[in-house]
């Protein structure tokens, strides 16, 4: 479905991003391999993706840094050649009450979640653009759909996916490049497995399907919208969520 493809994951040391980059891989495309410290994860995450026989590389990068991931994406470029689907993925939690959350916890929240994701897309629009299918995918949230307490920073940075996703998709529309996100609810990775059981229980009641997603659920839907299955349809946020947030 993505053979010949190359694809760039961010945060794809665990959890949905390597998720997402291994059903890619499956798939057919090649993938580097973005993390910010998880340096055994993401050689994992490499080592499983080559096993499908494809070509995957790994490269350490705070998104966060305009300088920083400028040269990651300017490597990737020279060793790949090319690139025609980005995933912005990478994102951190700084849960507290608003009240209580210092500007360092809202600044860092935003920076890699929001504010990573825009960096990656600017770095590497103009090689998306050449793709005859580039396809951009913002992973969001349900938070930043609907908010959730504790999580002003994580909500707003979300949220502003959405919003970032929408104005790329107009303005990538005209060179054939569909922009698109992704809104995964309450999912079963190392962000939710340090949730008390009373919580994830509660979480559980008020899903429809009464149940936590997978992350290998979320990179279906990537795999989807990465792939020509999908070619008329952008600036779309699609959730991923059991019916929570309908």
């Amino acid at each position: 479905m993505l053979n010949g493809k190359t694809a760039v994951v961010t945060g794809a040391s665990r959890g949905i991003g390597r998720a997402i980059a291994l059903t890619f891989a499956e798939n057919g495309a090649q993938v580097a391999i973005l993390y910010a410290g998880n340096e055994t994860g993401a050689a994992d995450t490499r080592q499983r993706a080559e096993a499908f026989g494809v070509r995957a590389e790994t490269y350490r990068c705070d998104v966060s840094s305009w300088d920083e991931s400028k040269a990651v994406c300017e490597k990737i470029m020279a060793d790949f050649g090319a690139v025609d689907i980005l995933v912005n993925n990478a994102g951190i939690i700084r849960d507290n009450l608003l009240l209580r959350m210092s500007e360092a916890d809202f600044d860092a929240v935003v920076g890699v979640s929001l504010k990573g994701a825009f960096h990656c897309v600017r770095h590497l629009a103009r090689a998306i653009m050449k793709s005859p299918a580039g396809r951009i995918i913002n992973i969001s949230s349900v938070s930043g759909l609907m908010g959730n307490p504790g999580q002003a920073n994580y909500s707003a940075a979300k949220a502003g996916m959405v919003g970032l996703t929408k104005a790329v998709a107009k303005e990538f529309a005209g060179r054939g490049v569909t922009c698109n996100a992704i809104a995964p609810g309450f999912i079963q990775t190392d962000m939710t497995a340090g949730l008390s059981e009373t919580v994830k229980e509660t979480a559980r009641a008020a899903i429809p399907l009464k149940r936590m997603g997978t992350a290998e659920e979320i990179a279906g839907a990537a795999v989807f919208l990465a792939s020509g299955l999908s070619s008329y349809i952008t600036g779309e946020v699609i959730r991923v969520d059991g019916g929570l947030c309908m």
